[in-house]
Formats: structure tokens, C-alpha cells, sequence
């Protein structure tokens, strides 16, 4: 399984997945159909399928295009999230497969918006497994409680993709990972892992280079909406529970300016 980065619009990113053998690939949110298929072409990608996280259109604008210029694709989306030009709505643990050796399962990760829906793939060599997370779970952030609650939230973070293996990528649908570990470091100035990481996603940058993927393990070290069942995060934002002190860090977020 290769995944490839497409940039798109000012900070987004749509992703190719490719199975080597068979050479049909899916795309993630494609946002810029022409370019999505512009890298599919250079890269060999035979394209089936398009998982959509969510309905919003800097995410799912460019489905509808994307079936006019691949005639037959498939289009899979939250059942509940109105997706634009979906043909298969998805469920939370429906599957999909791709080619000859990858699986994708669908994962409902509400509070974003109401159904919107992580791709988590694995292929048969036991490879690294990924996540597509969307606009759930950033790097070192989490997305605005637009059509949820932190309750809705704290399950799609701690209960849903804090327990896929440690090792999963994390493929999210922007590029702030800068900015959200700055604002990490407001809440936890001493952690190591966030300065070490802030310093390469800077280099990274700066390079104009992605920082993405993330894996679950350095999102526990170093997200904070990640981190809120640690005493020591309530306390400092005076909660007691983890998902007040979720609710209550997305608040300081939503008002932070660096």
C-alpha cells in the first residue's frame, strides 16, 4: 500500500492510496478533482473509489466532478453526513476493500459534524496500518465542535482512535501543525516531545514539506485534546473530568491568537 499527498486549496491536503498489485487506488476528499488526477496519472493509480470524511466543501466539493471525469467511481460517505455525490453511504464498521490486499473500515467519528466518518486501512503484509482522519483528529489539534458535543468528541478521540494501534498513521485533512503545537505548548510548556515537535514541523515547512502523518502514539505525547484524562491538564485548565477539560480547551482554542 502507497499513500501519496495531493495539496489542494491554501492548507489541505487529499490523499492517493494505491494497491501495488492490481494498481486501483482510492482518493480521500478530493477537493481539486484535475489535480487529483493529474497525480494519480503520474503515479500509476487506477482510480475506484473516493472516501469522503465529511460534507463540508472544502472536503467534499469536487465529488460530483471527480464522477464526471471517472465515470463509474464510487463515492462512499457518512449515511448521515449529505454527502455530495455519494453513491455508497457508509456506516460506522461497514468495509470496503481496494484492489487485492487492502481493507478500509469505516469508523463514525462525530462532533465536527454530525456523521462524519474516519477510513482506517490495513493491507493483508501487515504493514503499517492508516487512519484518514479528516477533520477529527489534526496534528497536535482536533476539529471546531461545529454539530456536536465535547462528549461526542472525547468518544471519537479516546474511544474510537486513541485504541487503533499505536503505530497507525495519522493522514488528517489539513496542514496546522505548526500553529496547534504552539498552541500546545500554552498548555503544556515543559512537555519535551511537543518542543521536539514543533521544531521539526517548523524545519518541515519551512522546506515545504508535509508533517503529515502523525502516528496515535505521538498524538497521545503530544496532542493536548488527546491528553485531557491527565490530572495534571485538568487541573491547569480547572476541570474534573476529561471531557469538561476537552469542552474547555477547545473553548481556549477557538479564542487563542499566537
Amino acid at each position: 500500500m502507497k499513500i501519496y499527498h495531493v495539496p489542494c486549496l491554501q492548507d489541505s491536503y487529499s490523499y492517493l492510496m494505491l494497491d501495488e498489485s492490481t494498481k486501483e487506488g482510492a482518493v480521500v476528499d478530493p477537493v481539486e478533482p484535475e489535480k487529483v488526477l493529474q497525480a494519480a496519472n503520474s503515479h500509476g493509480v487506477n482510480l475506484k473509489l473516493v472516501l469522503a470524511t465529511h460534507h463540508h466543501w472544502d472536503h467534499a466539493r469536487g465529488n460530483e466532478k471527480i464522477k464526471q471525469l471517472v465515470p463509474g467511481i464510487r463515492v462512499c460517505g457518512g449515511s448521515i453526513d449529505n454527502i455530495m455525490g455519494c453513491t455508497d453511504k457508509v456506516e460506522n464498521g461497514d468495509k470496503v476493500s481496494l484492489g487485492a490486499d487492502i481493507n478500509i473500515l469505516s469508523l463514525h467519528t462525530p462532533c465536527h459534524t454530525k456523521g462524519h466518518i474516519s477510513y482506517y486501512v490495513t493491507s493483508k503484509d501487515e504493514e503499517q496500518p492508516a487512519v484518514f482522519t479528516g477533520d477529527t483528529l489534526f496534528i497536535a489539534g482536533c476539529g471546531k465542535f461545529f454539530e456536536g458535543t465535547a462528549e461526542q468528541m472525547y468518544q471519537s478521540l479516546y474511544v474510537t482512535l486513541a485504541t487503533l494501534p499505536k503505530r497507525t498513521r495519522v493522514y488528517c485533512g489539513h496542514e496546522y501543525a505548526v500553529r496547534n503545537l504552539k498552541f500546545a505548548l500554552t498548555i503544556e510548556p515543559h512537555n519535551l516531545r511537543i518542543q521536539q515537535k514543533l521544531t521539526w514541523a517548523q524545519n518541515q515547512q519551512q522546506a515545504g514539506q508535509p508533517t503529515i502523518p502523525s502516528t496515535i502514539e505521538e498524538e497521545m505525547e503530544t496532542n493536548p485534546f488527546m491528553r485531557v484524562a491527565l490530572p495534571a491538564i485538568q487541573e491547569k485548565l480547572g476541570c474534573k473530568s476529561p471531557v469538561e477539560a476537552l469542552r474547555e480547551l477547545r473553548k481556549l482554542k477557538d479564542k487563542w491568537k499566537e
